[in-house]
């Protein structure tokens, strides 16, 4: 049962997230990427469009998401691994101040940039109704791929990988493993990955109908 501090603050999200209804269709794989400018939490700004040429995970979290700690932690191996090849992940916090994001952060402890969307435009802009979601973007800023709900750094490579270095992997992470009974993506690159776990609504995939409980990963 959640704490009520908790149900508090998924309320405030999807409130948040409500703010512009007519917004809030999820991209799909295969589309560009939504353009943003975002501060940094260590000051200065991102815009998306700087990172042309780069692998991008655009993750959106929150403090109060129960799974995300844990998740961002387990990254930080990852990034250091993949970054020379051209990965950059921005965690982009949804609907929280500075202060608190810095807070979270110190505690966590990774090195990959925070970005801060106070009123959640760019949530709603990329379609996010739960957290943590991972959007996995190419060097020529295409959306390849989404991780729904919880991940473990060997999915997150699984996924990232193939974008690096396209000629060494044509699938998506083990159908196999922990998540579900796995779709494999028939030798294309653009695929979603379910996880167990994602906080304020049920994640559902591009086509809005419910994932099955346990569901894995889909090819599109």
């Amino acid at each position: 049962m959640r704490a009520p501090g908790t149900i508090f603050n998924v309320l405030l999200f999807l409130l948040l997230l409500a703010g512009c209804g007519n917004q809030t269709a999820t991209v799909a794989n295969e589309e560009p990427a939504p353009a943003f400018e975002l501060d940094r939490l260590t000051g200065g700004t991102v815009a998306l469009n700087e990172l042309q040429g780069q692998v991008v995970a655009l993750r959106f979290w929150a403090d109060w998401c129960p799974f995300c700690r844990r998740e961002m932690r387990e990254l930080e191996p990852v990034y250091q691994q993949l970054r020379e090849q051209g990965l950059e992940i921005l965690a982009v916090n949804v609907g929280q101040d500075r202060s608190r994001v810095e807070r979270f952060v110190d505690r966590v402890g990774y090195s990959y940039p925070t970005l801060l969307d106070p009123d959640s435009a760019i949530a709603r802009r990329y379609g996010v109704i739960a957290i943590p979601v991972t959007f996995f973007i190419d060097r020529e800023g295409i959306v390849r791929g989404r991780i729904l709900g919880e991940s473990d750094a060997a999915t997150f490579e699984g996924m990232a990988a193939p974008l690096l270095n396209p000629g060494e992997s044509t699938r998506g992470p083990d159908p196999t493993s922990v998540g579900g009974t796995g779709w494999p993506s028939a030798g294309r690159r653009e695929y979603v990955h379910v996880g167990l776990t994602a906080a304020s609504m049920r994640p559902t995939p591009a086509n809005g109908q419910p994932v099955p409980p346990l569901a894995g990963q889909r090819g599109r």
